[in-house]
């Protein structure tokens, strides 16, 4: 048997971690094409779909690699993976979007009513941490939330038939059996994607010297953040703003009460299980950025590229402060 060196188990930990990456990115765009086209197939408004279709789909990574990682007991990755991906989506989505364009969005109840939801949501994660586990219950009382935040969303739209129309010419499917067929294919590669994510990010970690969920804080988070990337990029170049809010305050709304609604539910996070950073700093942040995100919106109701350009910065400092802080 040969052995391995340290650096040969590091590259290929680090070859197992990027291709884990590069399989949910590729998944992710066939679950979310496949999923639009069957949604607006059958009369579901554009906005509901961007809000639970493309919202679910782009966060449907993080829910994998979450759930996989609790069972396999690093929930430091599966808590990570949320507030990074959470401060991914804003800083760094949002942030090189603001560069490519102004978004701009209309300073409306129902752009309140959202970042309410999405301000709570966080709060509540925040709230939880504290108190040092994610219990059944809390998971379950998640998971209600956000039916209940999905059935607002469905009963104040209603179907549009001239923007279903520009959504299917979009499509790059013909017909149910492509899309179907697509559909089941996204989610195999997905969890097999996941699947080599999270043992690339656990060994890394190992080899490292340092905890997983620094991994999943930077790494893993902005690798399952990718779909969000790539989906507002193009919504950007086709000038839908909406699209791009709508999906970023959606996705964030997913990772807190879907996945780890689900995580939970599957097996608690118990206390002590990880690392007190998250409970005392990270998720601090993550509520930070948001509220600064709500703030920004509500008052100019746009992100131009100056605070695009901010974002990026501090989204940088703040992953430089993270290794700095681990590493020392």
């Amino acid at each position: 048997m040969v052995e391995l060196t340290s650096y040969d188990s590091l590259i290929l930990a680090l070859g197992s971690l990027f291709f884990g990456l590069f399989l949910l990115v590729r998944a992710g765009g066939w679950v979310i094409d496949s999923a639009v086209y069957i949604a607006t197939h059958r009369g579901v408004s554009p906005m509901v779909v961007g809000f639970t279709v493309v919202a679910f789909g782009t966060s449907f990574p993080e829910l994998v690699v979450s759930v996989l990682a609790n069972l396999q007991g690093s929930p430091g990755i599966s808590l990570g993976n949320v507030i990074g991906s959470n401060i991914a989506n804003i800083l760094f989505i949002l942030g090189c979007c603001g560069l490519l364009v102004t978004l701009r969005a209309s300073r409306t109840g129902v752009l309140f009513v959202d970042l309410g939801f999405l301000l709570l949501s966080t709060l509540w994660l925040a709230l939880l941490m504290g108190g040092g586990e994610i219990g059944r219950g809390a998971g379950l009382l998640m998971l209600v939330a956000l039916l209940g935040i999905v059935g607002v969303q469905y009963h104040r739209t209603r179907s549009k038939k001239d923007e279903l129309a520009a959504e299917l010419e979009t499509s790059k499917h013909q017909n149910d059996f492509s899309a179907f067929s697509f559909l089941m294919l996204g989610l195999v590669s997905i969890a097999a994607g996941a699947e080599f994510l999270v043992k690339g990010a656990q060994f890394s970690a190992h080899l490292a010297g340092v905890p997983d969920s620094v991994i999943a804080l930077t790494i893993v988070a902005v690798g399952t953040s990718l779909p969000e990337l790539s989906t507002s990029i193009i919504a950007c170049r086709r000038g839908q703003d909406g699209l791009v809010i709508g999906n970023i305050i959606g996705s964030n709304i997913f990772n807190v009460l879907m996945i780890l609604g689900v995580t939970s539910l599957i097996k608690p996070i118990e206390q002590g299980s990880f690392p007190e950073t998250l409970a005392h700093t990270d998720v601090w942040f993550v509520l930070a950025v948001t509220l600064v995100f709500s703030i920004v919106f509500a008052v100019t109701g746009k992100i131009n590229r100056l605070t695009g350009f901010l974002f990026c910065l501090v989204y940088f400092v703040y992953n430089v402060y993270v290794y700095a802080v681990n590493l020392a």
